[in-house]
Protein backbone atom coordinates (compact mmCIF):
# COMPACT_ATOMS: atom_id res chain seq x y z
CA UNK A 1 0.00 0.00 0.00
CA UNK A 2 1.23 3.50 -0.78
CA UNK A 3 2.62 5.32 2.24
CA UNK A 4 3.19 9.07 2.65
CA UNK A 5 5.89 10.80 4.65
CA UNK A 6 5.42 14.56 4.87
CA UNK A 7 8.12 17.17 5.32
CA UNK A 8 8.75 20.82 4.61
CA UNK A 9 11.92 22.74 3.82
CA UNK A 10 12.12 26.24 5.25
CA UNK A 11 14.51 29.10 4.44
CA UNK A 12 15.32 32.06 6.71
CA UNK A 13 18.32 34.18 7.79
CA UNK A 14 19.02 31.88 10.78
CA UNK A 15 18.35 28.25 11.68
CA UNK A 16 16.02 29.19 14.55
CA UNK A 17 14.01 31.51 12.32
CA UNK A 18 13.76 28.82 9.62
CA UNK A 19 12.47 26.30 12.18
CA UNK A 20 9.96 28.80 13.60
CA UNK A 21 8.79 29.73 10.10
CA UNK A 22 8.34 26.09 9.14
CA UNK A 23 6.39 25.25 12.30
CA UNK A 24 4.06 28.19 11.65
CA UNK A 25 3.42 26.96 8.11
CA UNK A 26 2.72 23.44 9.35
CA UNK A 27 0.65 24.64 12.31
CA UNK A 28 2.61 22.20 14.48
CA UNK A 29 4.79 22.37 17.57
CA UNK A 30 8.47 21.48 17.91
CA UNK A 31 7.51 18.13 19.46
CA UNK A 32 5.54 17.19 16.34
CA UNK A 33 8.53 17.21 13.99
CA UNK A 34 12.09 16.03 13.57
CA UNK A 35 14.49 18.72 12.35
CA UNK A 36 17.32 18.30 9.85
CA UNK A 37 19.67 21.26 9.35
CA UNK A 38 20.51 21.31 5.64
CA UNK A 39 22.50 24.56 5.65
CA UNK A 40 23.38 26.71 8.67
CA UNK A 41 23.72 29.72 6.37
CA UNK A 42 26.37 32.36 6.29
CA UNK A 43 26.24 36.02 7.22
CA UNK A 44 28.68 38.21 5.36
CA UNK A 45 30.00 41.63 6.29
CA UNK A 46 27.40 44.36 5.80
CA UNK A 47 24.99 41.70 4.43
CA UNK A 48 27.24 40.99 1.44
CA UNK A 49 27.83 37.37 0.34
CA UNK A 50 25.29 36.15 2.88
CA UNK A 51 23.55 32.80 2.55
CA UNK A 52 20.24 31.88 4.14
CA UNK A 53 19.83 28.96 6.52
CA UNK A 54 17.80 25.97 5.29
CA UNK A 55 16.14 23.30 7.44
CA UNK A 56 13.85 20.34 6.79
CA UNK A 57 11.01 19.60 9.20
CA UNK A 58 9.90 15.96 9.03
CA UNK A 59 6.42 15.41 10.40
CA UNK A 60 6.37 12.55 12.88
CA UNK A 61 4.10 9.75 11.59
CA UNK A 62 0.59 9.17 12.89
CA UNK A 63 -0.98 5.71 12.68
CA UNK A 64 -3.31 5.01 9.75
CA UNK A 65 -3.32 8.57 8.43
CA UNK A 66 -2.42 8.33 4.76
CA UNK A 67 -3.68 11.89 4.22
CA UNK A 68 -1.75 13.27 7.17
CA UNK A 69 0.40 15.42 4.89
CA UNK A 70 -2.60 17.41 3.70
CA UNK A 71 -4.15 17.59 7.19
CA UNK A 72 -1.00 18.72 8.96
CA UNK A 73 0.19 21.38 6.55
CA UNK A 74 -0.84 25.01 6.83
CA UNK A 75 -3.24 26.80 4.47
CA UNK A 76 -0.37 27.81 2.22
CA UNK A 77 0.78 24.23 1.81
CA UNK A 78 -2.75 22.84 1.60
CA UNK A 79 -3.43 25.11 -1.37
CA UNK A 80 -0.62 23.39 -3.22
CA UNK A 81 -1.96 19.96 -2.45
CA UNK A 82 -5.61 20.86 -3.21
CA UNK A 83 -6.76 18.16 -0.80
CA UNK A 84 -3.66 16.17 -1.61
CA UNK A 85 -4.69 15.67 -5.25
CA UNK A 86 -1.13 15.30 -6.57
CA UNK A 87 -0.27 12.58 -4.09
CA UNK A 88 -3.69 10.98 -4.50
CA UNK A 89 -3.17 10.84 -8.27
CA UNK A 90 0.08 8.95 -7.75
CA UNK A 91 -1.61 6.67 -5.24
CA UNK A 92 -4.32 5.79 -7.76
CA UNK A 93 -1.74 5.06 -10.47
CA UNK A 94 0.23 2.73 -8.22
CA UNK A 95 -2.92 1.08 -6.86
CA UNK A 96 -4.06 0.32 -10.43
CA UNK A 97 -0.76 -1.30 -11.37
CA UNK A 98 -0.54 -2.93 -7.93
CA UNK A 99 2.84 -1.44 -7.09
CA UNK A 100 3.87 -1.09 -3.45
CA UNK A 101 5.68 2.23 -3.00
CA UNK A 102 6.41 4.90 -0.41
CA UNK A 103 5.98 8.57 -1.28
CA UNK A 104 8.34 11.00 0.48
CA UNK A 105 6.61 14.35 0.13
CA UNK A 106 8.32 17.71 0.71
CA UNK A 107 7.15 21.28 0.25
CA UNK A 108 10.11 23.60 -0.41
CA UNK A 109 9.91 27.38 -0.20
CA UNK A 110 11.43 29.45 -2.98
CA UNK A 111 13.45 32.51 -2.03
CA UNK A 112 11.81 34.74 -4.63
CA UNK A 113 8.36 34.29 -3.11
CA UNK A 114 6.95 32.14 -5.92
CA UNK A 115 4.63 29.25 -5.14
CA UNK A 116 6.62 26.54 -3.29
CA UNK A 117 7.81 23.41 -5.08
CA UNK A 118 6.05 20.14 -4.34
CA UNK A 119 8.78 17.49 -4.23
CA UNK A 120 7.86 13.81 -4.26
CA UNK A 121 10.42 11.02 -4.10
CA UNK A 122 9.16 7.49 -4.82
CA UNK A 123 10.79 4.59 -2.98
CA UNK A 124 10.19 0.90 -3.60
CA UNK A 125 11.42 -2.21 -5.38
CA UNK A 126 11.89 -2.65 -9.15
CA UNK A 127 11.11 0.95 -10.13
CA UNK A 128 13.60 1.42 -12.96
CA UNK A 129 10.82 1.20 -15.55
CA UNK A 130 9.34 4.40 -14.08
CA UNK A 131 12.55 6.29 -14.92
CA UNK A 132 12.88 5.18 -18.54
CA UNK A 133 15.58 6.01 -21.06
CA UNK A 134 17.19 9.31 -20.10
CA UNK A 135 14.36 9.82 -17.55
CA UNK A 136 11.75 10.13 -20.32
CA UNK A 137 9.06 8.30 -18.31
CA UNK A 138 9.92 10.16 -15.10
CA UNK A 139 9.84 13.57 -16.81
CA UNK A 140 6.53 12.79 -18.53
CA UNK A 141 4.91 11.73 -15.25
CA UNK A 142 6.26 14.84 -13.55
CA UNK A 143 4.81 17.05 -16.29
CA UNK A 144 1.41 15.38 -16.03
CA UNK A 145 1.36 15.92 -12.26
CA UNK A 146 2.23 19.60 -12.74
CA UNK A 147 -0.63 19.93 -15.23
CA UNK A 148 -3.08 18.35 -12.77
CA UNK A 149 -1.98 20.67 -9.95
CA UNK A 150 -1.96 23.73 -12.22
CA UNK A 151 -5.48 22.99 -13.46
CA UNK A 152 -6.69 23.07 -9.85
CA UNK A 153 -4.71 26.21 -8.99
CA UNK A 154 -5.32 28.15 -12.23
CA UNK A 155 -1.59 28.87 -12.28
CA UNK A 156 1.55 26.86 -12.92
CA UNK A 157 2.42 24.70 -9.91
CA UNK A 158 5.99 23.36 -9.85
CA UNK A 159 6.23 19.64 -9.09
CA UNK A 160 9.56 17.83 -8.86
CA UNK A 161 9.23 14.07 -9.07
CA UNK A 162 12.08 11.70 -8.32
CA UNK A 163 12.48 7.95 -8.01
CA UNK A 164 14.96 6.51 -5.52
CA UNK A 165 16.93 9.77 -5.70
CA UNK A 166 17.66 9.20 -9.41
CA UNK A 167 17.93 12.94 -10.11
CA UNK A 168 20.43 13.51 -7.31
CA UNK A 169 22.59 10.60 -8.44
CA UNK A 170 22.35 11.74 -12.07
CA UNK A 171 23.36 15.27 -11.14
CA UNK A 172 26.48 14.03 -9.35
CA UNK A 173 27.39 11.83 -12.33
CA UNK A 174 26.96 14.74 -14.77
CA UNK A 175 29.04 17.09 -12.62
CA UNK A 176 31.81 14.49 -12.38
CA UNK A 177 31.73 13.89 -16.14
CA UNK A 178 31.74 17.63 -16.92
CA UNK A 179 34.80 18.24 -14.74
CA UNK A 180 36.61 15.27 -16.30
CA UNK A 181 35.89 16.57 -19.80
CA UNK A 182 37.00 20.05 -18.80
CA UNK A 183 40.34 18.62 -17.66
CA UNK A 184 40.78 17.05 -21.10
CA UNK A 185 40.03 20.38 -22.74
CA UNK A 186 42.65 22.10 -20.57
CA UNK A 187 45.25 19.39 -21.25
CA UNK A 188 44.74 19.19 -25.02
CA UNK A 189 43.64 22.73 -25.78
CA UNK A 190 40.85 21.26 -27.93
CA UNK A 191 37.12 21.60 -27.46
CA UNK A 192 35.02 18.64 -26.31
CA UNK A 193 31.39 17.94 -27.19
CA UNK A 194 29.10 16.19 -24.71
CA UNK A 195 26.20 13.90 -25.57
CA UNK A 196 22.79 15.54 -26.22
CA UNK A 197 21.01 16.42 -22.99
CA UNK A 198 17.77 17.98 -21.86
CA UNK A 199 17.65 21.60 -20.59
CA UNK A 200 17.92 20.70 -16.90
CA UNK A 201 20.98 18.51 -17.40
CA UNK A 202 22.68 21.08 -19.65
CA UNK A 203 22.17 23.59 -16.87
CA UNK A 204 23.93 21.21 -14.45
CA UNK A 205 26.99 21.25 -16.73
CA UNK A 206 26.99 25.04 -17.06
CA UNK A 207 26.78 25.41 -13.26
CA UNK A 208 29.48 22.77 -12.64
CA UNK A 209 32.00 24.62 -14.87
CA UNK A 210 31.04 28.27 -14.53
CA UNK A 211 33.72 28.91 -11.90
CA UNK A 212 36.45 27.23 -13.96
CA UNK A 213 38.43 30.14 -15.39
CA UNK A 214 40.20 27.92 -17.96
CA UNK A 215 37.16 26.80 -19.94
CA UNK A 216 33.75 28.04 -21.02
CA UNK A 217 30.60 26.24 -22.17
CA UNK A 218 28.03 26.79 -24.89
CA UNK A 219 24.83 24.97 -25.83
CA UNK A 220 24.61 24.21 -29.55
CA UNK A 221 22.16 22.47 -31.89
CA UNK A 222 18.41 22.00 -31.86
CA UNK A 223 16.23 19.93 -29.55
CA UNK A 224 16.22 17.00 -28.94
CA UNK A 225 19.87 16.87 -30.08
CA UNK A 226 21.00 20.07 -28.36
CA UNK A 227 24.27 19.53 -26.52
CA UNK A 228 27.06 21.34 -24.68
CA UNK A 229 30.49 22.09 -26.08
CA UNK A 230 33.34 22.88 -23.69
CA UNK A 231 35.95 25.29 -25.08
CA UNK A 232 39.37 26.29 -23.75
CA UNK A 233 39.74 29.93 -22.84
CA UNK A 234 42.44 31.62 -24.89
Amino acid sequence: MTQIRASLESIAPTVDEAIRKGLEQLSLTRDDVDVQILDEGKKGFFRFASRQARVKLLVKPKDSQLNFAAEALSEKTENIYENNHVVQTLQKIFDIIKLDVELETTIEDQEDGRIPVTKINIEGDNLKFLVGRKAEVLNSLQYILSLIASHKENQWVPVQLDIQNYRGKREKAIQKMAKRMAEQVIETGKRQSLEPMGPSERRMVHIALRKNDQVYTESVGEEPYRKIVIYPKR
